[in-house]
């Protein structure tokens, strides 16, 4: 891989912001280091390990608290690891609530990836979060992730008074494998009937297994998740059904014949990335639909780059468009 696009064949890459260029050469020092590859996701798995701090690093100094839980897990399947972040002075009546998903491309990481958003809205907004460890692929093939996140919105709405928030203002929310499977979970609730989420916000979402979109041709080899990446992962969780009708729309949510009745969706990704072209499309069925969805498409930016490039404009802009969104639906103060 390389920072700066070059050409790959008849499709040439969207250059990268300049501004962004510094973050993701960053960005490619933490991921590079050992190619996702079928043979390498356990090496990728312990060194990722290594860079996310501990819940209690993360936590110190911050007006929060926070809790490991154990909760029941889908069906004849194993129980489920929760972290619960609460703001430490919570404000009156029922707190809005996120279930938080991790990125990783189903097939690495952890929960506490994705713990900082919720310190974050906790302390800003009173946000109560809840952090889900679902199982990883190959070992656990799709959709048993999105099973396990569901798992814990249920758990979530059954114990809402316990937990002090306002079941009607649930966002799911994730980053890549984060956004897709909060896609995932939007579909699941609204199939079996269950909690109705107040959003879904779908930031880089991994959502297509075909991985043949000009945007996944345009970053073959380019980026920090590139088309090779998004190929291992997802042969990964589709292993033999890749590719064929057999693959779930909890899987891959690009698959679902019918997007409508969903949840109102905010779709973010960068212009500069593997993940464009199947982000757009899910955005652009929502609304054909008659749903609502808000969709940016940020120019020059790369896959999560308002996380390694905060201080760039682009990112101040695309935090401040969600920040936008997230006042709105989950109905925060000031």
């Amino acid at each position: 891989m390389t920072a700066v696009p070059a050409g790959t064949g008849s499709l040439n890459p969207v250059p990268y912001d300049p501004e962004l260029v510094d973050g993701l050469a960053a960005f490619l020092d933490l991921v590079e280091i050992i190619p996702l590859r079928a043979d390498t996701i356990l090496a990728n798995r312990a060194h990722f390990a290594t860079i996310i701090p501990p819940m209690q690093a993360q936590a110190e100094g911050r007006a929060i608290v926070w809790e490991d839980r154990v909760i029941p897990g889908p069906a004849g399947a194993p129980d489920v690891e929760v972290t619960i972040v609460r703001p430490a002075a919570p404000r009156p009546g029922p707190a809005p609530a996120v279930l938080s998903i991790h990125g990783g491309g189903m097939v690495l990481g952890t929960r506490f990836f994705a713990t900082g958003e919720l310190i974050d809205l906790a302390e800003r907004h009173g946000v109560v979060g809840v952090s889900v460890e679902y199982r990883l692929a190959p070992e656990h093939p799709g959709p048993a992730q999105a099973e396990d996140c569901y798992a814990a919105l249920l758990w979530m709405a059954e114990h809402a008074e316990e937990l002090g928030i306002d079941p009607h203002r649930i966002i799911a929310s994730g980053q890549s494998a984060g956004g897709g499977l909060s896609a995932a979970v939007a579909l699941l609730a609204r199939d079996r009937n269950g909690p109705r989420l107040a959003g879904q916000l779908l930031g880089c979402p991994m959502l297509d297994d075909n991985n043949d979109t000009a945007s996944a041709r345009q970053y073959d080899g380019i980026g920090a998740w590139d088309r090779n990446n998004n190929d291992t992962a997802w042969t990964a969780i589709a292993g033999e059904d890749r590719f064929t009708d057999r693959v779930s729309p909890y899987t891959a949510p690009a698959r679902a014949r019918d997007l409508s009745g969903l949840p109102p969706a905010y779709v973010e990704v960068g212009a500069a990335e593997t993940l464009r072209d199947e982000a757009v499309a899910y955005a652009s069925r929502i609304w054909a639909t008659g749903g609502q969805a808000e969709l940016h498409v940020w120019d020059g930016g790369y896959h999560g780059f308002h996380g390694f490039s905060p201080g760039a404009i682009v990112s101040v802009a695309a935090n401040a468009a969600r920040e936008s969104w997230l006042r709105r639906v989950l109905r925060l103060g000031g």
